[in-house]
Parts: C-alpha cells; structure tokens; sequence
C-alpha cells in the first residue's frame, strides 16, 4: 500500500497547485477588469471637458451618467466581495453583468461599423465572462466562516 499513497501524492500536489495557478489568474483578470471599468466609468460620470458634448449627444446625460455608475459599481463588484470573502459569489454576478454591458457595446459598435472599439468590447466580453465562469465554478471563492465547525467559530 506505501506505493499507491505515493502515486497519489504527486496528483494531489498537481491539483492543488493548478487551483492556486487558476486562482492567481483570476485575481489578475479580476483587478485588470476593475482598472478598465472603473477608468471607463469615471470618464463617463466626470468626463474632460472637451469630451462632454460629444458623450451627452451620443449617449444622453442620463444614461451616460447611469451606465458612468453601473461600471464602478461593477469594478467594486469584481474586487471588494472576494477580498473580503462576504457574499463573494457578487463577484461573479458583477463578472456576468458586466459581461453583458460589454456585450451590448459590442453589438452597437458592429452596427455602427466601428471595427477597433467592436473588437476592443469583443475582447473584455470574454475576459468577463472568464472571470464570471472561473469564480461561480472553477474557482469560487468560500465565504468568511463556511467550512469551519461550529466550535472553531464560536472560539
């Protein structure tokens, strides 16, 4: 029996360190996804000055102001739940979401026959659907107090 537990170390080593690979991974696109979305989101809720007629007539003030807040919403969303470990299934929720405004971007720059900002959402649509995917079921991340006994949380 000493030479199966040793064919079934390396195996468990392998998995364990491809979990921390796919982790890290996901941590990178995480805080990469943040960055983008809450630098596109500040420029759309406080826009350069020179930029401000421009995205009010494309996109009205309201909404350039809502989908302005809904994307750093959107960045916290990614970040903040999974650091803290409280309700971190949002991270991937806010993932999903953002996902689908990136989508939508997609469509209406393949309508308008811009080719570059088309393939630019196209690109963040899949890296936030990899991040939602990759934390609601390769690598989730376990809540603060799930998976402790009763007595370890009481002391």
């Amino acid at each position: 029996m000493p030479h199966s537990t040793y064919r079934l170390e390396p195996i468990t080593f392998t998995v364990e360190r491809d979990e921390t690979t796919m982790n890290i991974v996901l941590w990178i696109l995480q805080l990469l996804l943040a960055a983008v979305f809450a630098a596109h989101g500040w420029m759309l809720v406080s826009p350069p000055p020179e930029l401000l007629t421009i995205i009010n007539e494309e996109l009205g003030v309201v909404f350039r102001i809502f989908l302005g807040v809904a994307e750093i919403a959107g960045a916290v969303g990614l970040i903040l739940p999974a650091l803290t470990r409280v309700s971190p299934w949002l991270t991937s929720l806010a993932a999903g979401c953002l996902g689908f405004v990136v989508l939508s971007a997609t469509v209406l720059h393949i309508a308008r026959a811009e080719t570059a900002s088309a393939v630019s959402t196209a690109i963040l649509c899949v890296v936030a659907a990899m991040v939602a995917y990759g934390r609601w079921r390769l690598r989730p991340i376990e809540a603060r107090g799930v998976g402790r006994s009763a007595a370890g949380m009481a002391g």
